[in-house]
């Protein structure tokens, strides 16, 4: 079997170095462009990890200005079998609390201006009933419990472009075509990973109700670090509780 080698990529205000020891940056470059930012190299608990900055060190690339491509790329070269990626999300439930997380199982993608495939002169057909690794989920899972985090076990993603956010209709639209959570970056992550071949699964920290709940206040940017600074603490015990559990075993992900 392949050494285990685990890409983190980090959403708003996730992309903090300080996790990891033995760290290093690295530069790559890839047939589709530079990665957001270089890879960051190091181990934590003793297993090999990466981290990647989706919008850059300095937060400067807007939603569909990243390049997916390039990243997931980057991570496969430098040699990751598992992506645990986070993101913000706006809430389109009420059960789902500003503050918790979801271990998203499904997507809906509403992107509309990203390149999807990795297939650009031959057609392959992937495969995309069940995007996420449910090995991930089910260790994302295990550990929250044991962290007595609130956490949701599934949940399906709506991806839009932004970076605007939803207006009350488009807001009300995804919640009827049952969708649980909303944000700007899932959409084509989990695609190219799969097709890559790497497990991936996405932490998904809601910080708000978007627009469609009546008597809380429109989302916005300082809403979203707000809660995002709040709850930074608890996905980082996440992830390093998590990534000692990744265990040599075949997956179904690579069989897709």
């Amino acid at each position: 079997m392949e050494k285990i080698k685990v890409g983190i990529i980090g959403g708003s205000g996730m992309d903090d170095p300080c996790l990891m020891k033995d760290m290093k940056d690295k530069k790559l470059k890839t047939p589709y462009g530079s990665p957001s930012s270089p890879l960051t190299i190091g181990k934590i608990n003793g297993i090999d990890t990466v981290i990647l900055a989706r919008h850059g060190k300095d937060h400067s690339i807007y939603p569909t200005g990243v390049n997916f491509r390039a990243n997931i790329h980057a991570l496969k070269k430098e040699g990751c079998t598992h992506i645990l990626a986070t993101t913000a999300v706006g809430s389109l439930r009420e059960k789902i609390r500003p503050g918790d997380l979801v271990f998203v199982d499904q997507f809906i993608d509403f992107t509309k201006h990203r390149p999807l495939t990795f297939h650009d002169e031959k057609v392959i057909h992937t495969p995309m009933a069940e995007p996420f690794c449910r090995n991930l989920r089910s260790l994302l899972i295990s550990s929250a419990k044991e962290l007595k985090l609130r956490y949701h076990k599934q949940g399906t993603v709506v991806t839009i472009e932004g970076p605007r956010f939803s207006t009350k209709s488009e807001s009300h639209m995804f919640r009827k075509w049952g969708a649980d959570v909303i944000n700007m970056s899932t959409v084509p992550e989990v695609i190219l990973a799969r097709e890559i071949g790497i497990c991936y699964q996405t932490i998904a920290m809601s910080t708000d109700y978007d627009c469609w709940k009546e008597g809380e206040e429109p989302v916005t940017w300082e809403m979203i670090l707000s809660i995002m600074n709040k709850n930074s603490e608890n996905v980082k015990k996440l992830l390093l509780k998590t990534i000692s559990k990744i265990k040599e075993i075949e997956c179904e992900c690579k069989s897709r």
